[in-house]
């Protein structure tokens, strides 16, 4: 047994200190994941990658019981508190400047590049998953891994049991989603 699926195990089992053991082990892979979300956005947030690293450690750590079972699971669920810490930092900085002045976002490929530039981008993307969510689930995990994770097309594949052949659909066809979203 692997020492992230024992601290998984443990967590579980809500042993903080395992929780504390497990962030030290994949400290860089969720320094990596918090990299990427930051790369080409620093007008995005005042976040460094430390700081979003250390929240998302905060809050998962404030989250009690961890009931996951691999790596890569537990990878996918950090993409969602990577992605909600974005999106609530967002909000909290535009909630005085709502209203005019949408920009246009165009969702890319590249996982780095595929966030736009402002708070008020952060919040449309986040209400088009939301709307996604609503019609297919799976997509929406997806984009979240892909988007906010920076899981590859392999890893995704792995986490939720399809092959990378759906991911690389469901990617695409999500991204034509959000996008027709988006537009709107």
């Amino acid at each position: 047994m692997s020492d992230v699926t024992d601290l998984l195990r443990k967590a579980a089992d809500d042993d903080r200190s395992a929780i504390d053991k497990l962030f030290a082990l994949l400290y860089a892979d969720l320094h990596r994941m918090a990299r990427a979300r930051l790369a080409d956005s620093g007008s995005i947030t005042l976040l460094d990658t430390t700081s979003l690293a250390h929240e998302a450690y905060l809050r998962l750590r404030n989250a009690g019981r961890i009931d996951l079972d691999s790596r890569w699971r537990f990878m996918a669920y950090c993409s969602q508190v990577l992605r909600a810490i974005i999106v609530d930092f967002a909000r909290k900085r535009s909630a005085d400047r709502r209203g005019g002045g949408q920009r246009h976002l165009t969702l890319s490929t590249e996982v780095a590049d595929a966030i736009g530039a402002t708070d008020d981008d952060i919040e449309r993307v986040n209400d088009a998953l939301l709307e996604l969510e609503k019609s297919d689930p799976r997509l929406k995990q997806v984009v979240e891994m892909r988007y906010f994770g920076g899981l590859t097309e392999k890893e995704v594949a792995e986490v939720l049991g399809i092959n990378e052949r759906t991911v690389r659909r469901d990617w695409e066809r999500a991204r034509l989603l959000l996008s027709v979203s988006l537009k709107r």
